[in-house]
């Protein structure tokens, strides 16, 4: 059963098919904020609640994805509230996750920042909130009914970074993590709400006399549902941000399923596959034009460009395993180098003699190289369970890989050869698709929560980046996404900029 399932999580032109149909949608969705250039981003409406002496107000910074909120306010407590909200109207399940961090310090410690979900804008309507407090408390704080009284669960959390608040029916969960740390359910409460409701980020000053400034990042608004991707059309969005986090923006999105960006080796455009074919768009926008790829029409997302920039790989399934091709960049008749299946490409060594791939083989997902000329393949790991995404060092040297060998899915490292494999992330996350950059200072991967299994699509996701002679992973951007998202290398060649592609589910 193992080597069904992985198969059928590799096998990925079956559900881009069935997502490019467009069959149904439910009342399910995400809104990807740092999209629209609206005076507020993505939320719908902003204002103070209740009684205030200073006007609050948001700046939106679409370029580093991020809400400046200054808000002035006595209380979010008792029986009445008065705080600056910028809100958006929802429906059904939720989950909002943001970091947060104050600007300025003194004030009053009790002065609060984060996720309010509020029946009603009236100041002493029913809410839920997650809110961090100047000192460094953080607590789900709720009123049960109009002009009742506030309750409080704290965390054992004092100053986490990340806030998320998830509304699961009536219950009502809050999660915090420390700087690169994963995500803990701390607290919850049940609470009845009809929708709609309003959702979004607040501040208040706890001093009426003054503002106080709270800076949001990250930040994501994921309404919940069960459909799988066969069941909801998506847009896809193909976004580059820069390796400090900031300058994200979108180069192309539609209302079709794509996936998995390479940029050139000149800097100017990027790959993506869709529906079986290869594109290529500059990476300043404009319309993506299909690659020759000759019969390979039922490409996947495993595919890359080879170091001098003369060479495509591709993973192609002309039946119903995927093979690896090599073709010309310029396109062409591709030319089979894996007569074994399935294979899926993920790296190509620096001098370009050598692939690296995951295929599996005698029911067990391994590593493997073979020459780029063609000839015999040399398996690299032996582990039971699934080792994946192998990508190599611009050096050479190394090869890194993601291992589920521990029980959950981590990164790990070996020698070209195949030596010394030793393990990389260690931090609860599951991780996958581990990149160097190219100036081989940094590893780039894509990070599930734990309890996820393989890489699926339609998950809240993070990109993560970690120093490459060691260090703390730290969040480089939160999205809706997973498998798609960063599959290949997807490095600018001057290591400043990432490609990736996140997703929306979206209204038939």
């Amino acid at each position: 059963m193992r080597a069904m399932r992985l198969r059928g999580r590799k096998r990925k032109w079956v559900w881009v098919c069935a997502a490019l149909a467009g069959l149904v949608l439910g009342a399910t969705g995400i809104m990807m904020f740092a999209q629209k250039g609206t005076a507020y981003g993505e939320f719908q409406g902003q204002g103070d609640v209740g009684t205030v002496e200073h006007p609050g107000s948001v700046v939106f910074d679409a370029a580093a994805g991020t809400y400046t909120l200054r808000g002035s306010g006595a209380n979010m407590w008792g029986t009445a509230d008065a705080f600056y909200y910028v809100w958006r109207r929802v429906s059904g399940d939720v989950t909002l996750t943001a970091d947060v961090e104050w600007r300025g310090t003194g004030g009053n410690p009790h002065r609060k920042a984060g996720w309010v979900i509020r029946q009603g804008l009236a100041p002493g309507d029913p809410y839920v909130d997650a809110v961090v407090h100047g000192d460094g408390p953080t607590s789900l704080q709720f009123r049960k009914e109009a002009g009742g009284t506030t309750e409080e669960v704290r965390s054992p959390m004092s100053s986490p970074s990340t806030l998320r608040l998830e509304r699961r029916g009536d219950q009502f969960v809050l999660s915090v993590a420390g700087t690169g740390q994963r995500l803990q359910d701390v607290a919850s409460a049940e609470v009845a709400l009809s929708d709609p409701v309003y959702a979004g980020l607040a501040v208040c000053s706890h001093d009426a006399s003054v503002t106080e400034t709270a800076v949001f990042s990250h930040v994501a608004m994921v309404r919940n549902g069960a459909l799988s991707v066969e069941e909801a059309p998506v847009e896809s969005r193909l976004e580059i941000i820069s390796r400090d986090g900031s300058g994200r923006r979108v180069v192309y999105h539609a209302r079709k399923h794509f996936e998995a960006p390479n940029w050139s080796r000149d800097g100017r455009f990027l790959l993506f596959n869709s529906g079986g074919r290869i594109f290529r768009i500059s990476v300043t926008g404009g319309e993506p034009e299909p690659l020759d790829t000759g019969s390979a029409v039922r490409c996947n997302n495993d595919h890359g460009i080879s170091p001098d920039g003369r060479w495509l790989a591709i993973s192609n399934s002309p039946k119903d395993q995927s093979l690896i091709y090599v073709l010309p960049i310029s396109g062409g008749e591709p030319r089979l180098l894996t007569p074994q299946g399935p294979s899926y490409w993920h790296g190509w060594s620096p001098d370009g003699k050598t692939l690296a791939y995951c295929a599996e083989r005698n029911g067990n997902f391994d590593i493997y190289t073979i020459p780029a000329e063609g000839g015999d393949e040399k398996r690299l790991t032996t582990a039971p369970g699934l080792d994946d995404g192998p990508d190599y060092s611009p050096d050479g040297k190394y090869i890194y890989f993601n291992s589920e060998r521990t029980g959950l899915m981590q990164i790990w490292r070996m020698r070209a050869d195949g030596s010394a494999q030793e393990q990389v992330t260690h931090d609860g996350y599951a991780d996958w698709f581990a990149h160097p950059s190219p100036d081989g200072k940094w590893l780039v991967f894509l990070s599930y929560d734990k309890s996820v299994t393989g890489h699926p699509p339609n998950k809240e996701v993070a990109l993560r980046l970690m120093p490459v002679r060691g260090g703390q992973p730290r969040v480089l951007v939160r999205l809706f996404g997973g498998q798609g998202t960063i599959n290949v290398p997807s490095w600018s060649p001057d290591s400043r900029r990432l490609a990736f592609v996140s997703y929306e589910r979206v209204s038939p």
